[in-house]
């Protein structure tokens, strides 16, 4: 038996139970690592709880639901009512662990929770290099909130950023994908549209910055040799940014393909994917592009694109917030065929230390490793 079975196998035998709590199991990466998780611990044999507190559910997920959004929650009563309910679930169901995966930005909130509600060992997920959507920017309460507990980041850069910051132990470990799900996924369907390049993300704030990404592509000059840049996703700002593509005469070459349940097959079938985000927390896309065998261009922001992009193996790291460094990388990849060739034939092979099973086994290690 190998070393990560014994380990597997130790940790069956150690924890039943798990609680995953989440905003919701719809819509965003953290939401659809809760539901990735909850697929692996089940098939461990993990009796695995999602606990929501918005009833918008999307994802595949695996083992019991307990959906607090159909609860109401209108006025402070109503959430206290909430957070009294899933007191009285969690002491009822004796979790080992629990993973929090939440947007945390209400200090009082949290400080009722970590203190009054939560009865067991707890690892706080932080998804965003803007930490203060998880972790006050207030020392004392940071620490007031956090400290019998344990963050985990998604970036080894938002671990360091944070280590200063708490007094809590500070792990990484990167987001879990489902290689063999994904591939399948972008084998399902082949899109009408042809040599284009695409973008993935929501569109209601703007730290994606497709305004910027369309800029660079009109300078690329991509649009003369019939390439067209897909962008896939939705938002308030999407009327904005269809302004700017008239304006820059650009309305047959920038396609907007809104939300797609299944964005696979536009990655797989895409010459490269192009992430132009002001700042991440992991950059999904960029492995899932990765993952079906596309080629990736990234803005070096913080933070997560240096820690998936090797620019000798996979894809192109741009200085951050350079425009027309942009736009030069995305011309270069497209004209540059043994290039493109070598990050092709590398893709799916540099990021096969995020597969599910790896990433699962980290977070059993850190179970196994950490006095509840």
């Amino acid at each position: 038996m190998s070393k990560s079975k014994k380990i597997l196998t130790h940790s069956i035998h150690k924890l039943k139970k798990i609680a995953l709590v989440g905003d919701c199991l719809a819509g965003g990466g953290a939401e659809k690592v809760h539901a990735t998780l909850s697929n692996f611990f089940h098939e461990n044999n993990f009796e695995v709880h999602s606990i929501t507190f918005l009833d918008w559910i999307e994802y595949d997920f695996s083992g019991e639901i307990f959906n607090l959004g159909k609860l109401k929650s209108k006025t402070i009563f109503d959430k206290l009512k909430r957070l009294f309910i899933l007191k009285k679930y969690l002491k009822k169901n004796q979790f080992d662990y629990i993973i929090d995966f939440r947007y945390r930005v209400n200090a009082i909130n949290e400080l009722l929770i970590s203190h009054c509600v939560y009865n067991t060992k707890v690892f706080y997920t932080v998804h965003s290099g803007v930490t203060k959507k998880y972790i006050p920017e207030n020392h004392f309460l940071a620490n007031l909130i956090y400290s019998k507990h344990q963050v985990v980041t998604v970036s080894k850069a938002i671990e360091k950023l944070l280590e200063n910051h708490l007094k809590s132990k500070i792990t990484t470990i990167y987001n879990p994908f489902e290689i063999n799900k994904i591939q399948s996924l972008g084998k399902s369907f082949v899109p009408v549209e042809r040599n284009y390049i695409v973008a993935v993300g929501r569109m209601n704030r703007r730290v994606k910055q497709f305004d910027k990404l369309i800029l660079a592509y009109h300078k690329s000059d991509l649009h003369l040799k019939d390439v067209s840049l897909l962008i896939l996703g939705e938002g308030k700002y999407m009327d904005e940014l269809k302004t700017l593509v008239e304006k820059l005469n650009l309305t047959s070459n920038v396609i907007f393909k809104g939300n797609q349940s299944n964005p696979f097959p536009y990655q797989k079938n895409a010459l490269f994917l192009v992430v132009s985000s002001k700042n991440e927390g992991f950059a999904n896309t960029l492995v899932e592009s990765l993952i079906n065998e596309t080629p990736v261009i990234s803005f070096d922001c913080f933070c997560g694109p240096n820690e998936i992009i090797d620019p000798n193996l996979n894809g192109i790291l741009v200085e951050n917030q350079n425009i027309d460094k942009l736009s030069e990388a995305m011309r270069n990849l497209y004209c540059d065929k043994e290039l493109y060739t070598t990050f092709k034939e590398n893709s799916l092979t540099s990021i096969t230390q995020f597969s599910v099973e790896n990433i699962g086994k980290q977070w059993i290690f850190l179970f196994n490793q950490t006095k509840k």
